[in-house]
C-alpha cells in the first residue's frame, strides 16, 4: 500500500495505518538523523518528536504531496531545533562557570578541551566511515543538511528545495560549496592524522 492510503487511513482515525508509516520510515529517518545531528543524546528525542509530528498533523498533511519530503523536511527542522537549544545551554553553562567565583581559569580551559560527543554508534566500525563523519559533523549546519540529503539519502534536487524550502539553484549552489568545504576539510583532517 503506497503512503497516500496509508494516510488516507490514518485521517479516518486507522492507527495501525500511522504504524505501518512508522515502520516503513523509521530507519531512514534514523539513518538521517544520526548523521546530521552526530549526538546519540540528541538523536532519540528528535527521532520521537518527528513522529510525533507526523501522529499530530493528520489533518493538515496534503496527501497529493509526497510524504518522503515532509517527513524528512520534519526531521530536520526538529534537529536544527535541538542544535540551537543545546548550544544555548551550553552557552549558558559556559558563562556561568566564568562567573562562578569558585572555578579557576584551569577548570575552564578544561571544560573548552572537553569532548562531549557520544561514542560512534556499533554500526560504523571502519574507520574511513568514522572519518567522513567527523568531517561532515563539523560543517556548518546548511552544509551538512544539504550534503546528507543529497549523497547519503540521495533525495533529487527538486525534493530538497521543497523540503529546505529554497530555490533548487540555491541548493546546487550549496551542495558545490558543500562538496568543496568537504574536499578541504578531509584533506586537512587526513593530514593531520598523518602528523600524528
Amino acid at each position: 500500500m503506497d503512503d497516500t492510503k496509508l494516510l488516507k487511513r490514518y485521517a479516518a482515525g486507522d492507527e495501525q495505518a500511522f504504524q505501518e508509516l512508522m515502520d516503513r520510515y523509521r530507519d531512514s529517518v534514523y539513518a538521517f538523523l544520526r548523521r546530521f545531528l552526530n549526538r546519540s543524546d540528541l538523536i532519540e528525542d528528535v527521532f520521537q518528536e518527528t513522529f510525533l509530528q507526523l501522529f499530530v498533523s493528520r489533518d493538515t498533511f496534503d496527501v497529493s504531496r509526497p510524504l518522503r519530503p515532509w517527513l524528512f523536511t520534519i526531521a530536520a527542522n526538529k534537529a536544527k531545533d535541538a542544535l540551537r537549544r543545546m548550544q544555548r545551554n551550553e552557552v549558558a553553562q559556559l558563562g556561568n562557570m566564568f562567573d562562578s567565583e569558585e572555578s579557576t581559569i584551569d577548570d575552564v580551559v578544561n571544560a573548552l578541551d572537553h569532548d562531549e560527543r557520544m561514542p560512534y554508534d556499533d554500526l560504523i566500525r571502519d574507520e574511513r566511515a568514522a572519518s567522513v563523519k567527523r568531517v561532515i559533523s563539523r560543517m556548518p549546519a546548511k552544509l551538512r543538511e544539504i550534503i546528507v540529503l543529497a549523497y547519503f539519502h540521495k533525495f533529487p534536487y527538486a525534493e530538497i528545495a521543497q523540503m529546505l524550502d529554497i530555490p533548487i539553484g540555491t541548493v546546487k549552489s550549496r551542495l558545490h560549496t558543500a562538496v568543496g568545504r568537504f574536499a578541504e576539510d578531509w584533506e586537512a583532517a587526513t593530514m593531520c592524522e598523518m602528523a600524528n
